[in-house]
């Protein structure tokens, strides 16, 4: 049961950008979070916050999509990339730089991300009879041996 579940945990990780989901998740939060923080925290207070948590929402929901809608994940990279890059400018030094390289890493992430084609086995390479080549005729080792 647990092995099971593990491996269907395991199978929907691998079929979509999960760490670069991941990576814009924890990038919007920390620039959302830290607006809400104390004054003594917070660099300015004002006007300021509320694009910051805007933006660090924008940027959860960015993670979220490229988990449940892989299909989207191209947008969803460079959108969360420009958004985090804006937020350096906008929101406290982009979550004090951590929320701004985190979301750019979880952008480029997810950008990057290509679903992975089934794995095709090769078919084992049967070897040639001795003696024969691959046409199917008769390979003699003596080239005045193959005329009667």
């Amino acid at each position: 049961m647990l092995l099971s579940l593990w491996q269907r945990w395991r199978r929907w990780r691998r079929s979509r950008p999960f760490w670069g989901g991941l990576l814009a998740v924890l990038a919007g939060a920390e620039i959302c979070a830290l607006p809400l923080a104390p004054l003594k925290v917070m660099l300015q207070q004002g006007i300021a916050g509320i694009p910051s948590v805007l933006m660090g929402v924008v940027m959860i929901v960015l993670g979220l999509t490229a988990w449940f809608s892989p299909a989207q994940r191209g947008l969803a990279g460079v959108l969360t990339t420009l958004i985090a890059t804006a937020a350096l400018v906008m929101s406290n030094l982009g979550g004090f730089l951590i929320g701004t390289l985190l979301g750019i890493l979880g952008g480029g992430l997810m950008f990057a991300w290509q679903p992975n084609a089934t794995a095709r086995r090769p078919e084992p390479h049967s070897p040639t009879p001795t003696g024969t080549t691959p046409t199917g005729t008769t390979a003699h080792p003596d080239p005045q041996g193959a005329q009667p």
